[in-house]
């Protein structure tokens, strides 16, 4: 090559005459006049050998005819392979996509403010929740694809009440609602046949957004929000430690904004908070009236004076016992109402099959506890002078005189002793 562009140089910038040009590099005048007569730079070339796979590729291809997805283990196996198995499977990748056929994945270009991809991040270290009890939780992520803006948050769990809270609590992060939400098939936010589930419908039209869910068997759908995830393995967990929850989504909070959402994407050549800031007015306004999120559900307060909510049992005033109760719950707290009184309120715990107590309810129940006990011992001893006999609780069992009943089955108490005496009749 060297030698090449040297010949080049000297005739035609310099004018040195071939025999010149020979004599000065050693060569001979017809590799000067060749080398000036060819338009391309020399490339060593030599003529391809043959394949010791070449007398096994018809039966390769019946192999691959069969099925085409077949392991190129099973193939050497069945025609008989003894040789390198790496020549063959070089052979086998080259022409396996003629018999399975290809399946191209176009590109996806994003407009500003139409599209925020969600997922769900499981942190490898297990973190303190409470109760002698540490866990590997969930973190939602969310990314704006044509600004790659992130945000995240740790949620207690993957159900839909606790997802839904959490993706309201980012979009006001955010203070914008795209115009489409894309998932994966999380069983919380789309059924098994990819549509969205009954609250996620619910969430999506408070918003006045969509939700897309991604096709089955499709892993590059959200590979925007994937390759961030692998991006918060990488640069976010490494030498930090977690004492919970809370301490987790501050720091995760703090890196977001300083760092990932502050450094300079290549692709777009800016910082993902710069363009975001652009993105915002093209996506939709929050609505005025937030939606439903978190826990809801109604049930009777029985005399163990506790609800149960995520395999965790929270107290409640007792004085509500017998009476229907609302409970509902963010990632945060735990509230109880009972017709718009508030009559519990608790700091959530994620931790699993805990009991959470308020002192108060205790006291109180050993009030009304008091109180029943002297209620039953004043109907007890008001029973008891009155004759009558009482239940162990100290329900008064009222007695009947025994001529009541013979009253009710018309009996004659006198004549029925009378006729008993003289050996006629039946004594009643």
């Amino acid at each position: 090559m060297e030698d090449w562009a040297e010949i080049r140089r000297l005739h035609r910038s310099e004018g040195v005459p071939i025999k010149a040009i020979a004599r000065r590099l050693g060569v001979a005048r017809n590799t000067v006049r060749a080398a000036l007569a060819a338009s391309d730079p020399p490339r060593y070339s030599r003529p391809a050998k043959g394949s010791l796979v070449d007398e096994v590729e018809s039966l390769v291809r019946e192999q691959l005819r069969l099925d085409p997805t077949m392991p190129a283990t099973v193939i050497a196996k069945r025609i008989g392979w003894t040789r390198s198995l790496t020549i063959l499977k070089d052979r086998i990748r080259d022409i396996r996509p003629e018999y399975r056929g290809i399946d191209p994945a176009d590109r996806v270009v994003h407009k500003p403010g139409d599209t925020v991809q969600c997922d769900l991040w499981f942190p490898e270290p297990r973190i303190a929740v409470g109760h002698g009890q540490a866990m590997m939780l969930p973190v939602l992520v969310m990314v704006a694809t044509y600004s790659r803006y992130m945000c995240g948050v740790m949620v207690p769990s993957r159900r839909s009440g606790d997802l839904t809270a959490a993706m309201w609590q980012l979009l006001g992060q955010m203070n914008a609602v795209p115009h489409r939400l894309w998932w994966d098939r999380e069983s919380a936010i789309a059924t098994t046949r990819g549509v969205p589930t009954q609250s996620m419908r619910a969430f999506v039209g408070s918003l006045g957004t969509r939700a897309v869910i991604a096709p089955a068997a499709d892993p590059e759908f959200k590979g925007g929000v994937e390759r961030h995830n692998r991006y918060l393995e990488s640069s976010f967990l490494p030498g930090r430690r977690f004492t919970g929850p809370g301490d987790f989504n501050a720091q995760l909070g703090g890196w977001l904004a300083q760092d990932a959402n502050q450094r300079v994407v290549r692709a777009l050549g800016a910082r993902p908070a710069e363009v975001f800031e652009r993105e915002r007015p093209l996506m939709l306004p929050l609505p005025p009236v937030a939606p439903t999120t978190g826990w809801h559900h109604r049930v009777r307060l029985g005399r163990d004076y506790y609800v149960r909510l995520d395999s965790n049992d929270y107290s409640v005033d007792p004085s509500v016992i017998g009476r229907m109760v609302e409970v509902h719950a963010d990632l945060t707290r735990v509230w109880v109402t009972c017709e718009d009184r508030q009559v519990a309120s608790h700091a959530r715990c994620w931790a699993d099959h805990a009991t959470i107590t308020d002192p108060a309810h205790v006291a109180t129940a050993a009030v009304l506890r008091r109180q029943y006990q002297q209620t039953a011992a004043a109907r007890a001893e008001q029973a008891r002078l009155a004759g009558a006999r009482t239940h162990a609780d100290g329900t008064i069992v009222p007695l009947r005189a025994l001529s009541d009943y013979d009253t009710l089955f018309g009996i004659d108490p006198a004549l029925g002793h009378a006729a008993a005496e003289d050996g006629q009749g039946v004594a009643g």
